[in-house]
């Protein structure tokens, strides 16, 4: 067992790694071994979530960065550098690299490091909802996938503060686990009609925002109203809902690699569907998502584009 419940506060503990007779008998390696990232990603962070001595500062962008987020990534990149020398690295901290580059592995945000040296690529969000962190909110996770040229082969995300786990890989299905509970199987709902979905996303105002296309705010609006119920569950957590079935739809206009790789993987082998917002299959340059039961995408998608201005015809 991990020993990752040394604080005082709080005082549950993360999720075990899976037992060997409890996980399938075919696991790969390489969710092997994210699963044993995801362990000491929860030995690092939970001990600092709510942390008197927490550091926070903010990034350019003005998001904010703890010494939690930047020591999981350290942590994660020295494994990676020793257990998959070859292979490529994108976290959320120190940008992307080859592993075993520098110190640990990391890389300045703008190094300008070759993507294209390695097809295969491992992506790290070391603490998704970072906003939650820094307040004493429970919900963040660590986030960690593989992304081999176009496709997201295994997904893990981690929140030790909620004592949770999922886990996919491509064909092997979707699972989450409950502290030392028995793993359960992910799959999604099988709700119909958007008048009886259930909605998840993060901030409205990120649909407002003006980096996001004319009328995508109000397409949106519309989705939500066409629903039966509207919450903002927000980050990672609102799609591993939708692979467990508890929410229908899940969607954001704005997004990194880190905040989506691990999730595409964990949604689609839970029986669901996740693109961008326009329909476009995820890959490694999508930059916002839609997540859903699969029954429910494409009415999704016909609210979203018909509520949106076409573009005027040429000539």
């Amino acid at each position: 067992m991990l020993d990752a419940c040394r604080g005082t506060r709080p005082t549950v503990c993360p999720v075990t790694d899976p037992r060997p007779e409890i996980i399938a008998d075919d696991l790969n390696d390489d969710l092997a071994l994210a699963l044993h990232l995801a362990g000491i990603a929860d030995a690092i962070s939970l001990p600092r979530f709510g942390a008197v001595d927490l550091q926070v500062r903010a990034k350019p962008d003005l998001t904010p960065v703890s010494d939690a987020d930047t020591a999981v990534e350290r942590a994660l990149r020295a494994v990676l550098a020793a257990q998959r020398p070859q292979d490529a690295v994108l976290g959320e901290e120190y940008g992307d690299s080859v592993t075993g580059d520098g110190d640990g592995g990391c890389v300045g945000a703008d190094s300008g490091a070759d993507q294209g040296t390695a097809r295969r690529r491992w992506v790290i969000d070391p603490i998704d909802g970072t906003k939650n962190f820094v307040r004493g909110v429970p919900v963040w996770a660590t986030l960690i996938a593989l992304l081999e040229g176009e496709t997201f082969t295994v997904g893990v995300v981690s929140a030790p503060a909620l004592a949770r786990r999922w886990w996919a890989a491509a064909g092997r299905g979707a699972f989450t686990r409950f502290a030392d509970n028995p793993t359960r199987p992910c799959r999604v709902s099988q709700v119909g009609e958007l008048a009886d979905a259930s909605l998840s996303f993060s901030e409205m105002s990120e649909w407002r925002a003006s980096d996001v296309p004319d009328g995508l705010g109000d397409a949106f609006a519309a989705v939500s109203d066409a629903c039966w119920r509207t919450r903002a569950y927000g980050d990672f957590y609102s799609y591993v809902l939708v692979a467990e079935g508890a929410v229908d739809i899940a969607a954001e206009p704005d997004l990194s690699l880190w905040d989506l790789a691990a999730l595409v993987p964990i949604v689609t082998e839970a029986g669901g569907r996740m693109t961008d917002v326009q329909g476009q299959p995820s890959g490694a340059l999508t930059t916002s998502a839609l997540a859903t039961n699969r029954l429910l995408h494409d009415p999704v998608l016909a609210v979203l584009r018909a509520e949106q201005p076409r573009p005027a015809a040429s000539g």
